[in-house]
């Protein structure tokens, strides 16, 4: 029997696989449930704090919409709301949040951060992303390839891009743990510190998973289940990184040339937000301003019946109510 009661949230490799598949079976059950109309609150009565260092779009509507199913109360704190870090200091914050709140949420920088909150907290304590880690999209992106194919050990899953930060880490970690046979694919710059590479080696001789760094485009989407990419500068970066991205990270947008390499079979990802047209004012900017009319993927893929970003972008709610659920 899995009992994760009380367990904090920081990144996958803190669960086994067991876990992480109980985790997702839950989300699936709770998701089930919600389609049929039935309440699963829970939690009635309880209150979550949602600290947002990081403005989001998907990760705030998930904890909060899955805070009221469960019969929550959610207290959203954005940048300018909370004075973690800057007037008080981690510990204190973690230490007042937690004499008032039944879990506290993280989003924003270094993973140090939520990691110390949880330190000094009484209650469990939510990754919702930090420069390194990113383990409730992981679960959402699980859950729905698990939907598309039936299982997840075996899945033949290429990371297309810069797979350095919380996105890239986060989905070695979580195909090493779970048997998919993962790819990066970019330039060699660009693959995953050594350090987690080496640890998920380990974790890969365990599930049976095979962890691969190419460089070339076709070999590495040869049989692929799965193409996933993530856009090539992320929040807070200045302005100056888009054009080295785009000369170094071009050869590596999922395109359709891209897509036929893979199984006809495969679906594509995206974390989102993304950059596959014009309709966003960053985008607009950055296309004008190097000549493209789209980043990382193009509208062609995004929107083929291939192209699953939106129930993934749902299963976001259903797998951050399954680790609110489990953990309360």
């Amino acid at each position: 029997m899995i009992n994760l009661k009380g367990r904090d949230f920081l990144k996958l490799l803190d669960y086994s696989p067991e876990e992480i598949s109980y985790l997702i079976d839950l989300a699936s059950k709770l998701k089930q449930q919600k389609k049929k109309g039935k309440k699963h609150q829970i939690h009635k009565g309880k209150n979550v704090a949602l600290i947002f260092e990081k403005t989001s779009t998907r990760t705030r509507c998930a904890f909060e919409v899955a805070a009221y199913d469960l019969g929550m109360n959610a207290t959203y704190l954005d940048p300018t709301a909370s004075q973690i870090g800057k007037k008080e200091s981690i510990a204190d914050t973690a230490r007042v949040l937690s004499g008032m709140y039944d879990g506290i949420e993280y989003r924003g920088f270094g993973q140090e951060i939520v990691e110390e909150l949880a330190k000094y907290s009484k209650v469990p304590v939510w990754n919702g992303l930090t420069n390194e880690f990113h383990p409730t999209q992981i679960l959402a992106d699980f859950l729905t390839i698990k939907e598309k194919f039936g299982y997840l050990k075996g899945i033949n899953f290429v990371y297309m891009g810069d797979a350095r930060y919380n996105m890239g880490n986060s989905l070695l970690v979580g195909c090493a743990k779970m048997g998919l046979n993962f790819t990066a694919c970019a330039p060699e710059k660009y693959f995953p510190d050594k350090a987690l590479i080496d640890e998920c080696q380990k974790l890969a001789e365990q599930s049976g998973a095979t962890l691969k760094f190419e460089t070339d485009v076709e070999k590495a989407l040869k049989g692929a289940d799965v193409i996933y990419t993530d856009v090539w500068v992320s929040m807070g970066e200045p302005i100056e990184v888009w054009e080295e991205r785009i000369n170094d990270l071009s050869p590596y947008q999922v395109n359709a040339k891209a897509m036929s390499y893979a199984k006809p079979t495969a679906i594509f990802m995206h974390c989102l937000p993304s950059f596959h047209d014009l309709k966003t004012v960053v985008g607009k900017e950055m296309g004008a301003k190097f000549n493209r009319d789209a980043m990382e993927v193009t509208d062609e893929v995004f929107e083929s019946s291939q192209s699953v970003v939106f129930d993934e972008a749902e299963n976001r709610m259903h797998t951050i109510k399954a680790v609110m659920c489990a953990t309360l």
